[in-house]
């Protein structure tokens, strides 16, 4: 496995501006997919306008299906917004292309940032602040709206976002010092509040089973007595469960299971590294059978794809121990967009023209919508059909229990300069 490092100052800036209310960087949370929606509503729905007025309905260049990256999610490795050229991968009859790497290994890079937590001011969230222990996922999935956050770093939204994965090793010392400032614990106007861990890219990828930081993350919030909400498709969280377990008994932890699809060959492609479906209901049901409060997240839902199985879902869902659950229509931000049609044009060649149509009926005839209160949910007639489906099917299993609020008064701030090397995380590894 190779390593690199980023500077400290580039991801501090990164963090800077993602907490700026001036600056919406798309980079925060699972159900907003960022701050907000102002810099994102200009441009993609610019983009969408000048495609239409040109009569692109596809991408200029198609991708070479002899070249997909077996076990990874996109397709190409396209550059991101930021960039003042573009590179396309192309046969000179040479035999150029074979010498591309057959699998992209990955790359692990350490994340200098100094603070942990990320505030966000989105109206149609459920939370104000988060923690992201990585950036970028190795699980690949195609539709990730996390995907554009890593042309902010220089890298490119498709093959290197799966590849070449951000840690924050000091994470866990970070979060002892925020949780230390009597700032947080005493801001009348900001109050404690559960902090949301996978909401941007999952804290259980196959990078946290030696880097450990989300177990780290997990220890100091329990022995402070902090609530905190996950949303994971990784099994890994079962790793997990003595402490989900301890701080459930609490009531200081709430888990969300995202799971778009119960179809394994489809998920092969659209999830390439993300633990089988079924094998996702599973650890729905461990977490249950802990006494952990469990959701099921069907995140997204694609139209045409994915949309027949809502009825399916909550089913099992419910059999396996869920207590409620939720849905994201399908949300293509910036490069998320181009990403996602090359995908169906390799995977689904039959089916891309009819998805994208159905998309753009649930978008105002867009390719996104990232206004507040309909970027989640989108608009239209199919969109209102999916919503009242989900409905329907949540009263019929039991599934439209309100979630109960954490115990927030139970926080006690823990010390920064003399904590316990529990709580300073001089993590060995054996921890737990």
């Amino acid at each position: 496995m190779q390593q690199g490092l980023i500077p400290e100052r580039q991801p501090e800036e990164f963090t800077d501006m993602r907490s700026d209310p001036n600056h919406r960087t798309g980079d925060d949370d699972l159900f907003a997919g960022g701050h907000g929606g102002d810099a994102i509503d200009v441009t993609d729905d610019l983009v969408a306008d000048l495609r239409r007025a040109a009569g692109e309905t596809s991408l200029r260049v198609a991708p070479d299906v002899r070249h997909v990256h077996k076990g990874r999610g996109a397709v190409s490795n396209r550059e991101g917004r930021f960039e003042s050229q573009s590179r396309v991968e192309i046969d000179d009859g040479w035999g150029s292309l074979e010498d591309l790497p057959a699998k992209p290994a990955r790359q692990e890079i350490v994340d200098a940032t100094r603070r942990v937590i990320t505030r966000n001011q989105s109206p149609d969230v459920p939370f104000d602040r988060s923690i992201n222990a990585y950036r970028g996922c190795e699980h690949g999935c195609i539709y990730c709206f996390a995907r554009p956050t890593h042309a902010w770093l220089g890298m490119s939204p498709g093959l290197d976002f799966e590849t070449r994965i951000t840690y924050k090793p000091d994470a866990a010392i970070c979060l002892v010092n925020e949780l230390a400032k009597p700032a947080y614990s005493n801001n009348p106007t900001r109050p404690v509040a559960p902090i949301n861990m996978g909401t941007n890219t999952d804290p259980y990828q196959p990078i946290e089973s030696t880097r450990r930081i989300t177990r780290q993350l997990l220890e100091v919030l329990s022995d402070c007595n902090h609530p905190v909400g996950i949303t994971t498709k990784g099994t890994l969280i079962e790793r997990d469960l003595d402490i989900l377990a301890s701080m459930a008994s609490r009531n200081l932890v709430h888990v969300s299971i995202s799971l778009p699809t119960l179809d394994h060959e489809l998920s092969r492609t659209l999830e390439p590294r993300a633990a089988a479906p079924r094998r996702r209901l599973k650890t729905l049901r461990l977490i249950a059978q802990a006494g952990i409060p469990v959701s099921l997240l069907m995140a997204p839902v694609i139209p045409l794809l994915t949309d027949g199985e809502i009825e399916k879902l909550l089913k099992l869902a419910a059999q396996a121990g869920a207590e409620s659950a939720g849905y994201v229509l399908l949300r293509l931000p910036l490069e998320v967009r181009d990403l996602f049609v090359e995908w169906l044009q390799v995977h689904h060649p039959d089916k891309a023209s009819h998805v994208m149509q159905l998309v753009r009926d649930t978008r105002g005839g867009r390719d996104y919508q990232s206004a507040w209160g309909v970027r989640q949910r989108g608009t239209g007639d199919y969109a209102d059909l999916i919503a009242q489906r989900f409905a329907a099917g949540r009263r019929r299993y039991g599934l439209n229990t309100r979630q109960s609020r954490l115990d927030c008064s139970q926080f006690v701030p823990p010390v920064a300069a003399g904590a316990t090397t529990r709580q300073l995380g001089l993590f060995d590894g054996a921890t737990g």
